[in-house]
C-alpha cells in the first residue's frame, strides 16, 4: 500500500490550525509528528484536520456529487475537452485512470489517515476526559463516513484502522469486502454515539453529534439488510429534538444552515481563499457562465417529471424552460466570493432523510406511511397509503428521489434498492456492469494482489 502510506505521511505533517470557529482551518505550517500530538490543543488541531478533508475536491467539493448524483438518473452534463473527464461518469464510460474517482480514493483515505492519527495517539495525551471522548467520537464518526463512501463506491477496499509504522507495514494491507468494512463501521459508530454530545453551541456548532453517528449507523444497517437494527438507531435520532423545517425552501441558503432539521453539514466558509466551495458556481445556471467549463449537474427531464403537481420541492429547481431543464437551487442561491469560493454548506444528513430511512426499515404499514406522509405534507402533497398504485419500495424510492435530489443519496439508494441497472437502462444509460467504480490504476500498479472491479 505504498500510495496510501504516502497519504499517511501527508496527514502527519500537513496539520492545520483552528480559530474561534472550528471551520476556519487555513494551513499555517508543517508540524513534525515527534513534537506534536502532545497537548489538548494539538489534538483539537488534529481533529479539525479530519473535518477539513471533507472539503477537498475528492470529497464533498466535487468527487462525491459526481459519483453519487451525476452517476445516477438525477442529473447529466455534456462537457467537452478536459471537462469530459467528469461527463464519463454520467455515461458509464469512466476508466481506471479517471481523475474524479482517483481524487475520491486519495482524499477519502487522507481523511481516514487523519482520523487514525487521532484515534491512535490521543490515548497518551493528558487532557479533560470528556473532551477526549468527544474527540475520539468525532474521529470515529468521520472515519466511518469516509469508509462508507469508499465501500459503496469501490466495494473491496483496504480497511486501515491504525498508523503504519513503516512502508513495509503499509504494504501488508489487502482488500477486504464491503461487508467486512460495514461490520467495522457499525462497531465504530456505536462507540462514537456513546461518546459524542447531543449538540454544541457557539463556534462548535457543526461538529459531529450523537444524532450524526446514529443516522449514519442506521444507513449502514439498511445497507447490510439489518432493518430491525436500523429502525432502533433511527428511532433514537427521532428522540433527539430534530424536526422538519416548516417550509422546504427555508432549508437552503447560507442564512438557513445548521437549522433544526440539520443533522450534519460540511461547513464551508467563503472569503478565506481555501475554505469555500466550487460546486455552487458549477450547479448554478446563472453563475455558470463565468465558469470556464459551464454548468454541471443539470437536472434530468425525468427527474423534473417525477414531481407531482403542486410539489413545493420543485421550486428548488430554477429556470425551467422548454430548452433549459434548469438547475438546483439547493446550493445555487448565494453571493459567492468567486467561482470557487462560495460559503454554502453541504448537507450530509437531515431529519427528512431519517424519517424516510425509518420507513424503509419498518417496511410497508401504517407507521411507515405516516413517516412518508410527514415529509409529503411539508411539500404540500396529500397522503399515500397501501392503496396508492405501485409497490412500497417504488413509492418510497420515489419519495427519496424528489425529497433528496442533489444531496448525494441517489446512486447509493439505487444500489441499496437493487434497481440501479434497470433504472439506468430505462434512461438509456446501460451500466455495463459498472455498479462499482474502478480501483485507481495507480493502486493496481503498486499492489499486485489487488483485484479490479467488474467492467474495467
Amino acid at each position: 500500500m505504498k500510495s496510501l502510506y504516502l497519504i499517511l505521511i501527508v496527514a502527519i505533517v500537513g496539520m492545520i490550525s483552528c480559530s474561534d470557529s472550528f471551520t476556519d482551518l487555513a494551513p499555517i505550517s508543517q508540524r513534525n509528528v515527534d513534537n506534536f500530538y502532545k497537548t489538548e490543543g494539538d489534538m483539537e488541531v488534529a481533529v479539525n484536520a479530519i473535518y477539513n478533508t471533507l472539503k477537498e475536491q475528492g470529497t464533498y467539493n466535487q468527487s462525491y456529487w459526481v459519483l453519487q448524483e451525476l452517476r445516477s438518473d438525477n442529473s447529466f452534463w455534456d462537457g467537452t475537452g478536459l471537462a469530459e473527464e467528469i461527463t464519463v461518469f454520467d455515461k458509464f464510460t469512466d476508466i481506471s485512470t479517471s481523475f474524479i474517482s482517483e481524487d475520491a480514493w486519495n482524499d477519502t483515505y487522507l481523511g481516514i489517515s487523519r482520523a487514525n492519527i487521532v484515534i491512535g495517539l490521543i490515548g497518551g495525551v493528558e487532557m479533560d476526559a470528556t473532551l477526549k471522548d468527544q474527540f475520539i467520537g468525532e474521529a470515529l464518526f468521520m472515519r466511518a463516513l469516509y469508509y462508507y463512501h469508499l465501500a459503496v463506491g469501490f466495494g473491496n477496499i483496504p480497511l486501515i484502522l491504525d498508523i503504519p509504522e513503516s512502508v513495509a507495514e503499509g504494504n501488508e494491507h489487502r482488500q477486504v469486502d464491503a461487508s467486512t468494512v460495514y461490520a467495522q463501521l457499525i462497531t465504530d459508530l456505536i462507540d462514537a454515539e456513546s461518546k459524542l454530545p447531543q449538540s454544541y453551541d457557539g463556534g462548535n456548532v457543526g461538529r459531529a453529534t450523537k444524532g450524526a453517528a446514529a443516522t449514519l449507523l442506521g444507513r449502514i444497517y439498511l445497507t447490510t439488510g439489518d432493518n430491525s437494527s436500523a429502525a432502533a438507531a433511527l428511532k433514537r435520532v427521532m428522540g433527539m429534538g430534530y424536526e422538519l423545517v416548516p417550509e422546504f425552501e427555508d432549508l437552503w441558503g447560507v442564512d438557513n444552515e445548521n437549522n433544526s432539521e440539520s443533522i450534519f453539514e460540511v461547513q464551508f466558509e467563503g472569503g478565506f481563499g481555501n475554505q469555500g466551495n466550487s460546486f455552487t458556481s458549477q450547479f448554478n445556471g446563472d453563475l455558470a457562465g463565468s465558469v470556464t467549463s459551464g454548468q454541471r449537474n443539470i437536472p434530468e427531464r425525468d427527474l423534473l417529471d417525477a414531481y407531482e403537481a403542486g410539489d413545493a420541492r420543485l421550486g428548488l429547481i430554477d429556470s425551467i424552460t422548454v430548452t433549459n431543464p434548469g438547475w438546483t437551487a439547493k446550493y445555487g442561491r448565494t453571493n459567492a466570493f468567486s467561482d470557487a469560493d462560495a460559503p454554502n454548506n453541504w448537507v450530509v444528513f437531515r431529519y427528512a432523510d431519517v424519517l424516510l430511512m425509518l420507513a424503509e426499515a419498518l417496511g410497508e404499514g401504517g407507521e411507515a406511511y405516516g413517516l412518508i406522509n410527514e415529509v409529503r405534507e411539508r411539500a404540500d402533497l396529500g397522503p399515500i397509503d397501501a392503496g396508492t398504485p405501485g409497490s412500497f419500495s417504488d413509492k418510497l424510492l420515489h419519495e427519496r428521489r424528489v425529497e433528496l435530489a442533489f444531496e448525494n443519496h441517489r446512486w447509493a439508494d439505487l444500489l441499496r434498492f437493487g434497481v440501479a441497472e434497470s433504472v439506468m437502462a430505462a434512461q438509456g444509460k446501460p451500466v455495463n456492469g459498472k455498479l462499482l467504480f474502478a480501483i485507481p490504476q495507480r493502486e493496481m500498479d503498486l499492489n499486485s494482489a489487488f483485484v479490479q472491479n467488474p467492467g474495467y
